[in-house]
C-alpha cells in the first residue's frame, strides 16, 4: 500500500511519496478501551508509531521513516484567543467543521491551537474526566517543579498538560536504564505550535513487551503555564493505513462536543488525593512521564535531528490507560491506615484533633500557621505530624496572622492558623479586619479553657466566642472533645466552616476550641464508639460533606439594561480595579479588546504593569488603548473638565487613585456599572447605578456577544495623544533627576519584573507611587529606541505582571508578613516595596523570611525616608508646626534597619543612588538569597519632587488637549504627495570644517528642499542637508527621500504631531512603517519641518505658534533671537581680532571663534587673548574645538585661556570620558556638541554623564540630532540642569535658518515656563548659532536670511517660512515619485507559456542593473518603496515568479499534471527574460525563495549574474532525509493552499514562529491582505511544491566555486539564517553578512532603509571592483 500526498485535482500533480509499504495487526484484547491494540512488525527500527481509532479494535503505526513523513505534513492553525477553555473547544470545533468539507489530501495532519484563559487548569480538567466518555488515554504531568512531591499539588497553583486521546502513538525498544540514552527526532516547519510525544517510563505495574516506551501525541491537549495557557486539537489521517479523513475530524468533533462543559468548581475545594481517589490509580514510584519538544512547528524550513539533550520527564504524573488501569507516581498519598492511627490515638483531645487536620487535608488546606502556645498543642501537634501539610510558626500571632493572608491572597486557598488562648487570640484581629474588607478565605482554629475556668480568673481565659464580632463569616464554638459527642460533629463542623470561608463573599471562619487537659499525648481512656459512621470517609479520602455549588450564571436578559448601555456608550470608559484571578485579568482584557472603550488599569488590577513586545506596540492604534497616566491628566483643570465619559463600566471593586474616584464622583449622573464577584457593596460616593455580582469572564461573554463597539474614535484619539504625553513628561522628568528619588523607585522595581516574578506594594506611600509612577514597558527610558521582540503567543502585544497589596482596611500593619505569605501561596519570585515605617512595624516578619519554607526567592526594597512621608503630601503638612509634624505624624526615626536584618540573618543592601539601585535589584535577580534592599530617601525632597511631577504633568496635560483639540481637522487631512529637488548655492567662504591652508575647497553648499503637498491644497516645506563630515551624504539623502516619495503618499497627519516628545517616532513607525532611527538626521530633519509647516499653512499661522500656542499671536511680531557671530581662525591673531570687532560694530553681543585648527593650541589661545584686548569683557566669547584636541592639547590651551572670560568652549577633548576631566582641571566651562549627535538608545542615560555644574550649555544642530523632537528633547534636558540649549545651524539654507529661528522662540519659550513651575528666575537671553548665514553667498529663497544687528526676527522668519519664493537659480535637478512602469512578458519554457508581470523603475539605459525576487506569497510589488529609492542610481527590475502576482501559467490540465515549476525552470525562465531586458551582468536581489533562485542562478548562471543580494536565504538541505521530509512537508502545504483557499492558508502561513517579529509591524496587517493579490492559485500551489527546499538541489558544496561576490543580510533576531549566512560567508571567496537591528525574517519590510543603505553600498563596491 502507497500513502500518497495527493490532491483530487485533475490540474494539479505532487510527488507520490511512500509511507506505508506493509502491516502486520496484532489484537490486544481489551474490554474498556476502545484502541489499545498495536501493530507489530519485524526489524522493526528503534521508533515507532502507532495511532489511535476511536472505531476499530486495532491501532496502527508508522516505522521511523514514514513517521518522520507523515508528521512533516502536519499544518498549525492558530485561532484568535478564547475567554474560556469551554469556548475554546467551540472554536477548535467549528474551525475543524468548516475544515472538514474541503478537499483533502489522501494523508496528512492538522493542528489548531488556542490561547484560552490562564491558570492552573490542567490538572482540575483531568480529574472532572468522566471515564464514562470512553476516550484514552488520559494524562496529566505536572511541569515546572524541580523536585515535584504530592504535598505540593493544589487545583489552584500546579501547572501542567492534560492530554486525552491519541493522535499519534510512539513507540520505542530500548534496553538502557536511563531515560538520557533515549533518542528522539525532532522536526521544525513553517508553522508556530511545537509538537509534543508523552509516554511512559520504567513503570512496573504494566508489562509490555520489551519494557517498550509508548510515547503519544494527544488528540486533545492543554498547555498551563504562568500567564499563558495553550489548548492544542491534533487529527492525522491515512485513508489507506491510519485513519480515515472523516473518521479523524468526527474523532476531534465528539472530543470537543463532550469536553465542553464547565469544570466542576467543587472538586477545587477538596485535596487533589481525595479527586484521584476515584480513578483507582496505582502509584507506581518507579515510572517517570517522558515527554519531548518535537518542535515539529518551527522558522520555516524542515530540520532534525538528535535530541537526547531535550528529552525530559517528571515524577509527578498520573496515566490513565483505560477505565480500570492509570498509574501515577507522588499524586497519592503513601499508604496510610487512617482507621488504625485515629483508634491508637491516646486521648479524646488527640483524637480530635487529628480529625480536624485530616479534613482540613481532605478540604485542600495544607499549609498551617502555627503560634506556639501550650492550650493549642493537640492541634500543633496533629498538623505537624501529618505526612502532607506544610506548617511554619511565629512567636507573634498578629505577623502570623498576615502571613496567612498573604498565603491566601497568594494561592485563592485558605491557610489554617492555630494559636493558644487569651490574647494570643486578640492578635489575629488586624489580619481577620483585613481579611473580611479584602475578601480572602482564612480558617482560624483558636485553642481556649474549657467552660469551667471562663470568669474565674484562669491563666490565659478569656471570652474568646465571637471574639472577631462581624467581621467573620462564620463562627462555631466547639465544645470540649469527649466520647459522648460523635466524630461526625467535628468534620461536619469543619465542611460547613471551610465552606463558608470559600463561598461568596469570600472570608475568614473561626472554629474556637477548648481543651481540657492533658494537652500532651499523654494516654486517657475514650470510647471509639463515637468513630462509628467513619467508614466510607476513613475509606474515600474526600471530605464528609461535599458541598456542591450551583452553576450560576446569568443570561442575556438578566443584564439587558446593561448591555443596552454599554450598546449606546459613545465615550464609555473600562476601569479594571484591584482582580488578581488570572481568569479574571483574562475576562478583562477581551472585554477591553472587545469594546475596543479606554482602559484605565489599577495598580492591583495586573494589567498597570505590563511587558510589551517592543516600545511602539504601545502606540499602536489597534492595541489596547490603556490611559495608564489618567491620575495626572486630571491634574488639568482642562482635561477634567474635557473627559466626561458617558458610561463607566468597572471590573472588580477598588480604585487606588483618589483622583480617578473624584472624577467618577464628577460624572453623575452618568451610568455607572460595577461587576465583582461578591456581593458586598463597593460605593464609597453612592454613584452606581447598576451592580453586577458574578464572574467577570461570564459578564464578558454576554457582551461579546450581545454588543458592538460604538465609541467616539476622535475622543479615544485624544486620550491617547494627551496620556502619551504626560507619560513622556513624567518618564522624563524621573529619569533626569540626577537624585534618586520615590518615583524613580516605583519605576525602576516595576521594570525590573519579569513574568516570573510578581509584586507585593505596601499601603501609604508605596502604592501611590506605584499606581501613579509604575511601569510594565521594556523601554525604560525616555528615548526613542522601538525595543526587542518578546515571544507572547497569548495574542496580546504585551504580558501582564501580577500584583497585590493589603487594601481591605489599606493599614500599614502586617505588610512583610503578608508578602512572604503572598510568596509562599502564589509560588513566584515577589518583589515588595514597602515604607520605613510599615518595615518597623512588621519586623516580626522577618522571622518569617528567615524560615524560607516552601517558596522563591524575595526581594524587599524597604523607602527610608525616615519617616511617614505621605503626610507631607496631605494639607496637615501646610497647618501644623515642624516639631508636631515630626513628632507625631511622620514620626521621625533613625533606627538602623541595617541592624534589624544582621539580627535576623537577613542579607541587606543600602543604597543611594540609581545606579545603586540598579546594581542591586539585578542582583537580588541573579541570587538565590533573600535581600533587603534599603533605598535612602528623605521626606522633603520628595515633597518637592512630587510636586513638580504633579505641575508639569498638569501643564503638559493641558498643552496637549489644547494643541489637539486646536488642530483635530489633521487627523482627516492626507498626504497628496512629496516632491523635492537639489540646490547648489554659493558661498563666501569655505566651510569652518576645512582646515586651515586648503585653498582648493570649493565654495558651496548643497542640499534638498522638500515640498509636502496635502490633498487640502496647504504645502509645508523643508530643507534636507547632509554635511559630508556628519552621518549621511548627498546620495544617502537622496535614496531616502526617494523612499518617502512612495510611501508618503495618502498618509493621514496627525493632531498630536506639534507636541514632538515621541509623536512624531510614533507616527514614523506607525504610518510610514519603519523604525524612525533609521532616517538620516538630516533627512528626518527635513521631514519634520516639512510637515510642522505644512500644519502651520493649514491653521494660517507659523510654526512657533504651532509648536507653543498662543493667544497673543500678535506680539509674536516683535519677537527676536539673539544670534551668536561665527568666526573662522584663519589668519593671525591680530587680522582674527580685528574680524571680531568688525562683528561688534555690526552689534553682535556674542562671538563663536572656530579653534584647533591649527597645528598648536597655543596659537589658537592667542587669538582668544587678541579677541578679548580688542573687544572688551562685555562680549560674550566662545570656543568651538570639534573634538579636534587630545587632551593634553585641551588642557594647553585651557591653561592659556583662563582669566580671558570664555564664555565656554564646545567639545575641547577628542575623548568623551575626558570632559569631565578636563572641566575639573581647568576650570573652564564646557559646551556639548557633537557628543549629543548620535543619541538613539537611551538617550537619559547617556546625558546624565554629563550633569557636571562646569558643563554649562548644549549646542543642537536639529540637521544633525535628527529633527526638531530630538533637538527639543535634548534642550528640555538642558534646561532641567540649568544649561543653556543653543540651536546651531551646520550652512544649510534661509529656508533652515528660518525655521531654525522659530524653533529656537519656541525653545526659550519652553524654558521660561520651566522656570515658572520650579519658582527660578526668568533666564537671561540665549545667542544662537546661527551665524553660518554670513557664509551664504546665494540662497535657495529669493528673500535671503536677515538679521538686525544680531537680532533675527521671528515675525519675519516665518513670513519666509509661509511665503517662500525659490530662487531657480539654486535648483539642479527636481524629483517626484517616479511612475513605475508595469508591463507582461511571455516566456516559453519545456514546452510551458509563462506570462511574467515586471515592475521596472529607473532610466532604462543605466547598466547599472539590479533584480529582485520576491520570496514566497511574495510579489514585485514588495519591492517597490526599495526600487524607488534606489531608482535614482540603479535600473531596478522586480518580477513576479511563476504562480505570484499577476504572472500565470498557460497549459491545459493533461500537459500540466506532469509539469514542475522546479529551481531550473524558473532560472531558465529567468535567464531568457534578462536577456530580453538587457545584455549586461545584473545584480540580483533575492528574499527567502528568491534568495534561493538568485543563489542557483549566480551559480548555475554565472554570465548572467555579477552580484548576488541573499535576504534571509539558505543554499538547501544537506541531508536526504530532511528534503525527503520538506517535500512532503511542502506537498502538504499546497495540498491545503488548493483545498483551504488562499486566505486560509495566508492566515496559516503567518502565524508560524518565522514571522513573530513581522506581526510586531505597525502594517502588518496591510503586508498580509497584500498576500492574496494572485491571480494563479494553482500555479501559486506548484510553486510552492516544486520550489520546496526539499526538491532543490543542495548548493552548499557549489559555493566553494562561487565567482560573484555575496552579501548576505540577515535580521537580528533570525538565530537560524543568521548561521546559515555566516556558514555562506564561510564558503565563498567574496562574502560579507549584514546583521539588520531589531529584524527577524522578513528584513526588507521591518527595516527597509537599512537593507537599501547595504544593497548600495554592495552595488557601489562591485563597480569598484569592476564588475
Amino acid at each position: 500500500m502507497n500513502l500518497q500526498i495527493k490532491l483530487h485535482s485533475p490540474f494539479l500533480h505532487f510527488h507520490a511519496i511512500t509511507l506505508l509499504p506493509s502491516k502486520t495487526n496484532i489484537t490486544v484484547p481489551s474490554p474498556n478501551c476502545r484502541f489499545t491494540f498495536l501493530r507489530q512488525r519485524r526489524n522493526a527500527p528503534n521508533f515507532k508509531i502507532v495511532r489511535s481509532s476511536m472505531k476499530e479494535n486495532e491501532v496502527k503505526f508508522l516505522e521511523a521513516e514514514e513517521a518522520q513523513l507523515l508528521l512533516a505534513t502536519c499544518i498549525t492553525r492558530t485561532l484568535p484567543p478564547a475567554l474560556t477553555l469551554e469556548s475554546g473547544l467551540e472554536m477548535i470545533r467549528d474551525s475543524i467543521e468548516e475544515l472538514k468539507s474541503k478537499p483533502r489530501a489522501k494523508a496528512g495532519m492538522y493542528r489548531f491551537q488556542i490561547a484560552v484563559s490562564p491558570g492552573s487548569r490542567a490538572l482540575s480538567w483531568f480529574c472532572s474526566q468522566d471515564p464514562s466518555l470512553g476516550v484514552f488515554p488520559q494524562f496529566f504531568v505536572s511541569t515546572g517543579i524541580e523536585k515535584p512531591t504530592n504535598k505540593l499539588l493544589s487545583f489552584t497553583r500546579t501547572h501542567g498538560v492534560f492530554g486525552i486521546g491519541a493522535a499519534v502513538y510512539i513507540k520505542n525498544p530500548f534496553s538502557s536504564a536511563s531515560i538520557e540514552d533515549i533518542s528522539f527526532r525532532r522536526y521544525q516547519s513553517v508553522d508556530s505550535a511545537h509538537l509534543m510525544a508523552y509516554g511512559l517510563f520504567g513503570h512496573t505495574s504494566l508489562k509490555y513487551e520489551n519494557k517498550s516506551l509508548y510515547m503519544i501525541i494527544p488528540q486533545i491537549e492543554l498547555v498551563d503555564s504562568d500567564g499563558l495557557s495553550i489548548l492544542t486539537a491534533t487529527l492525522a489521517w491515512n485513508d489507506s493505513s491510519l485513519c480515515a479523513y472523516e473518521d479523524a475530524f468526527d474523532v476531534i468533533i465528539y472530543l470537543t462536543t463532550a469536553l465542553t462543559r464547565p469544570i466542576a468548581e467543587e472538586s477545587l475545594n477538596k485535596s487533589v488525593n481525595a479527586v484521584l481517589k476515584k480513578f483507582n490509580m496505582v502509584e507506581d514510584k518507579n515510572a517517570q512521564m517522558v515527554y519531548t519538544d518535537s518542535l515539529l512547528l518551527r522558522d520555516g524550513c524542515l530540520d532534525h535531528m538528535e535530541l537526547e539533550s531535550a528529552t525530559s520527564s517528571s515524577s509527578q504524573f498520573s496515566f490513565r490507560l483505560s477505565a480500570t488501569v492509570a498509574i501515577s507516581n507522588n499524586m497519592l498519598d503513601q499508604f496510610r491506615d487512617i482507621t488504625r492511627s485515629l483508634q491508637e490515638s491516646s486521648n479524646i483531645n488527640t483524637l480530635w484533633a487529628s480529625l480536624i487536620i485530616e479534613e482540613c487535608y481532605r478540604l485542600g488546606l495544607t499549609y498551617f500557621c502555627i503560634a506556639p502556645g501550650s492550650r493549642s498543642t493537640p492541634l500543633a501537634i496533629a498538623a505537624t505530624s501529618h505526612p502532607f501539610t506544610n506548617c511554619i510558626a511565629c512567636f507573634d500571632e498578629r505577623s502570623l496572622a498576615f502571613h496567612a493572608i498573604g498565603y491566601a491572597k497568594g494561592s485563592h486557598m485558605p491557610a489554617v492558623i492555630i494559636t493558644s488562648s487569651g490574647t494570643a487570640v486578640s492578635n489575629l484581629l488586624p489580619a481577620v479586619v483585613e481579611a473580611s474588607q479584602d475578601f480572602l478565605p482564612l480558617l482560624l482554629l483558636t485553642a481556649d479553657r474549657p467552660p469551667e475556668l471562663l470568669d474565674t480568673g484562669a491563666n490565659q481565659a478569656i471570652n474568646q466566642v465571637n471574639i472577631f464580632g462581624t467581621f467573620v463569616r462564620h463562627f462555631f464554638n466547639l465544645p470540649v472533645p469527649t466520647d459522648n459527642i460523635t466524630a461526625r460533629m467535628v468534620l461536619t463542623t469543619l465542611d460547613s466552616a471551610v465552606n463558608h470561608a470559600t463561598s461568596s463573599p469570600c472570608g475568614p471562619v473561626h472554629i474556637n476550641c477548648p481543651f481540657r487537659e492533658p494537652l500532651e499525648n499523654t494516654p486517657k481512656e475514650w470510647s471509639q464508639s463515637c468513630l462509628k459512621g467513619l467508614e466510607f470517609w476513613v475509606s474515600s479520602g474526600q471530605p464528609f460533606t461535599n458541598y456542591i455549588q450551583p452553576h450560576k450564571s446569568f443570561t442575556h436578559g438578566d443584564v439587558a439594561d446593561v448591555l443596552g448601555i454599554i450598546q449606546g456608550a459613545k465615550r464609555g470608559m473600562l476601569l479594571i480595579g484591584a482582580v488578581f484571578k488570572e481568569d479574571d485579568i483574562w475576562g478583562a482584557l477581551l472585554l477591553a479588546k472587545h469594546l475596543q472603550w479606554p482602559v484605565f488599569a489599577d495598580i492591583l488590577s495586573g494589567l498597570r504593569l505590563r511587558k510589551y513586545k517592543n516600545s511602539f506596540s504601545k502606540v499602536n492604534e489597534k492595541s489596547i488603548l490603556f490611559v495608564d497616566q489618567l491620575d495626572h491628566m486630571l491634574l488639568s483643570d482642562e482635561f477634567r473638565q474635557w473627559m466626561n465619559p458617558d458610561v463607566i463600566l468597572q471590573i472588580g471593586s477598588r480604585i487606588t487613585s483618589k483622583r480617578v474616584s473624584q472624577l467618577l464622583q464628577d460624572c453623575t449622573p452618568c451610568p455607572y456599572i460595577l461587576i465583582d464577584n461578591h456581593p458586598s457593596r463597593h460605593d464609597p460616593s453612592h454613584i452606581i447605578t447598576h451592580r453586577i455580582q458574578g464572574q467577570i469572564g461570564q459578564f464578558t461573554n454576554c457582551v461579546v456577544r450581545s454588543c458592538t463597539t460604538n465609541i467616539n474614535h476622535q475622543w479615544t484619539s485624544f486620550l491617547r495623544s494627551v496620556n502619551m504625553m504626560v507619560e513622556w513628561e513624567i518618564t522624563f522628568l524621573i529619569h533626569s533627576e540626577n537624585s534618586l528619588s520615590e518615583p524613580y523607585v516605583a519605576q525602576m522595581t516595576s521594570e525590573a519584573l519579569d513574568f516570573a516574578s510578581t509584586m507585593f506594594i505596601g499601603n501609604s506611600m508605596p502604592i501611590r507611587d506605584a499606581d501613579m509612577y509604575g511601569t510594565g514597558s521594556s523601554q525604560g527610558e525616555c528615548g526613542y529606541s522601538y525595543g526587542k521582540i518578546t515571544k507572547l503567543p497569548s495574542g496580546y502585544p504585551f504580558s501582564w505582571v501580577q500584583v497585590a497589596g493589603n487594601r481591605g482596611a489599606s493599614g500599614i500593619d502586617g505588610l512583610l508578613s503578608t508578602a512572604v505569605g503572598f510568596s509562599v501561596g502564589h509560588n513566584k519570585r515577589v518583589v515588595c516595596v514597602i515604607g520605613d515605617v510599615s518595615f518597623l512595624h512588621d519586623t516580626n516578619g522577618l522571622a518569617l523570611l528567615k524560615q524560607r519554607i516552601s517558596r522563591k526567592q524575595m526581594t524587599i526594597v524597604v523607602i527610608n525616608n525616615h519617616g511617614g512621608a505621605i503626610f507631607s503630601l496631605l494639607p496637615i503638612a501646610n497647618k501644623a508646626e515642624e516639631k508636631i509634624l515630626n513628632q507625631y505624624f511622620y514620626t521621625s526615626h533613625d533606627i538602623g534597619i541595617h541592624n534589624l536584618c544582621i539580627a535576623h540573618g537577613v542579607k541587606h543592601v543600602h543604597v543611594s543612588t540609581k545606579r545603586d539601585l540598579q546594581n542591586a535589584l539585578l542582583k537580588s535577580q541573579q541570587e538565590d538569597d533573600d535581600c533587603v534592599i534599603e533605598v535612602e530617601s528623605s521626606i522633603d525632597s520628595n515633597k518637592n519632587f512630587h510636586s513638580n511631577l504633579r505641575q508639569f504633568a498638569c501643564q503638559a496635560a493641558s498643552h496637549a488637549l489644547s494643541t489637539i483639540s486646536h488642530l483635530s481637522i489633521l487627523n482627516s487631512i492626507k498626504v497628496h504627495k512629496l516632491e523635492y529637488f537639489q540646490y547648489r548655492i554659493q558661498l563666501y567662504s569655505p566651510l569652518t570644517s576645512t582646515p586651515v591652508g586648503n585653498e582648493n575647497t570649493t565654495n558651496y553648499r548643497e542640499g534638498f528642499v522638500i515640498t509636502l503637498y496635502l490633498e487640502d491644497g496647504n504645502t509645508g516645506i523643508g530643507e534636507v542637508a547632509p554635511l559630508g563630515i556628519h552621518k549621511g551624504n548627498l546620495l544617502e539623502a537622496q535614496e531616502q527621500l526617494q523612499f518617502l516619495t512612495h510611501v508618503m503618499k495618502g498618509v493621514s497627519l496627525n493632531s498630536s504631531l506639534p507636541l514632538l516628545n515621541g509623536s512624531f517616532s510614533s507616527w514614523i513607525w506607525t504610518n510610514l512603517g519603519i523604525p524612525p532611527d533609521s532616517l538620516l538626521p538630516s533627512v528626518r530633519c527635513g521631514l519634520e519641518m516639512a510637515i510642522l509647516n505644512a500644519i502651520a499653512s493649514i491653521e494660517g499661522s507659523t510654526m512657533l505658534n504651532i509648536l507653543h500656542p498662543s493667544k497673543q499671536e500678535r506680539a509674536q511680531k516683535s519677537l527676536n533671537i539673539t544670534i551668536c557671530a561665527l568666526l573662522d581662525s584663519n589668519g593671525t591673531p591680530t587680522e582674527v581680532a580685528y574680524l571680531a570687532n568688525k562683528l561688534v560694530e555690526e552689534g553682535f553681543t556674542a562671538i563663536k571663534l572656530k579653534v584647533a585648527r591649527r597645528e598648536n593650541p597655543i596659537e589658537d589661545a592667542k587669538v582668544i587673548q587678541e579677541i578679548r584686548k580688542k573687544v572688551g569683557y562685555q562680549i560674550q566669547l566662545r570656543a568651538d574645538a570639534n573634538k579636534k584636541w587630545s587632551f593634553h592639547e585641551a588642557i594647553q590651551f585651557g591653561c592659556n585661556v583662563k582669566e580671558y572670560g570664555l564664555q565656554y568652549i564646545e567639545e575641547p577633548v577628542k575623548n568623551e570620558d575626558d570632559i569631565i576631566k578636563f572641566c575639573e582641571e581647568t576650570g573652564l566651562p564646557v559646551a556639548l556638541d557633537e557628543t549629543i549627535d548620535n543619541l538613539q538608545e537611551n538617550p537619559l542615560g547617556i546625558l546624565a554623564r554629563f550633569t557636571h555644574e562646569k558643563i554649562v550649555a548644549v549646542v543642537i544642530k536639529p540637521s544633525f540630532v535628527g529633527g526638531f523632537e530630538k533637538a527639543a528633547f535634548i534642550a528640555r534636558w538642558a534646561h532641567h540642569h540649568g544649561k543653556m540649549a543653543v540651536v546651531s545651524a551646520a550652512f544649510e539654507s534661509g529656508i533652515s535658518l528660518s525655521a531654525y529661528v522659530q524653533f529656537s522662540c519656541f525653545l526659550e519659550m519652553k524654558n521660561k515656563d520651566i522656570c515658572k513651575i520650579m519658582n527660578k528666575e526668568n533666564p537671561s537671553s540665549v545667542a544662537h548659532g546661527l551665524g553660518t548665514y554670513k557664509w551664504l553667498k546665494e540662497d535657495v529663497i529669493r528673500e535671503s536670511f536677515r538679521i538686525r544687528r544680531s537680532q533675527a526676527s521671528v515675525f519675519d522668519a516665518g513670513q519666509t517660512l509661509t511665503n517662500f519664493d525659490i530662487n531657480q537659480n539654486s535648483v539642479i535637478k527636481s524629483f517626484e515619485d517616479e511612475k513605475v512602469r508595469n508591463y507582461i512578458l511571455n516566456m516559453d519554457v519545456e514546452g510551458i507559456t509563462f506570462s511574467i508581470n515586471v515592475r521596472e523603475l529607473g532610466d532604462e539605459r543605466n547598466d547599472n542593473i539590479i533584480v529582485f525576487l520576491h520570496g514566497f506569497l511574495g510579489t514585485s510589488e514588495d519591492w517597490v518603496p526599495i526600487m524607488s529609492a534606489m531608482s535614482a542610481s540603479s535600473r531596478c527590475i522586480a518580477i513576479d515568479l511563476p504562480g505570484h502576482g499577476c504572472s500565470k501559467m498557460h497549459t491545459n490540465a493533461d500537459v500540466a499534471q506532469g509539469f514542475d515549476i522546479s529551481m531550473k525552470v524558473v532560472a531558465d525562465m529567468l535567464q531568457k527574460l534578462l536577456l530580453l531586458l538587457t545584455t549586461k551582468k545584473v545584480t540580483v536581489v533575492g528574499y527567502s525563495m528568491g534568495a534561493r533562485i538568485t543563489l542557483y542562478m549566480a551559480l548555475k548562471c554565472n554570465k548572467t549574474v555579477k552580484g548576488v543580494v541573499m535576504i534571509s536565504g539558505s543554499p538547501g538541505l544537506n541531508e536526504e532525509v530532511k528534503r525527503n521530509v520538506r517535500c512532503v512537508k511542502d506537498d502538504s502545504l499546497a495540498c491545503a493552499l488548493i483545498s483551504n483557499g488562499l486566505d486560509l492558508f495566508i492566515e496559516t502561513w503567518y502565524s508560524g514562529e518565522m514571522w513573530e517579529s513581522l506581526r510586531t509591524h505597525p502594517q502588518f496587517d496591510k503586508i498580509v491582505a497584500d498576500r492574496s493579490k494572485h491571480d494563479d492559485v494553482a500555479a501559486l500551489a506548484k510553486a510552492l511544491s516544486g520550489l520546496s527546499t526539499g526538491r532543490q538541489p543542495s548548493l552548499w558544496e557549489d559555493l566553494k566555486h562561487a565567482k560573484s561576490p555575496f552579501l548576505l543580510i540577515v535580521g537580528e533576531r533570525d538565530e537560524k539564517f543568521k548561521k546559515i549566512a555566516n556558514g555562506i560567508c564561510d564558503k565563498v571567496d567574496k562574502g560579507k553578512v549584514v546583521e539588520i537591528c531589531n529584524c527577524g525574517h522578513a528584513v526588507h519590510m521591518e527595516n527597509p532603509l537599512l537593507v537599501i543603505q547595504s544593497i548600495r553600498e554592495f552595488v557601489t563596491s562591485l563597480e569598484a571592483m569592476g564588475h
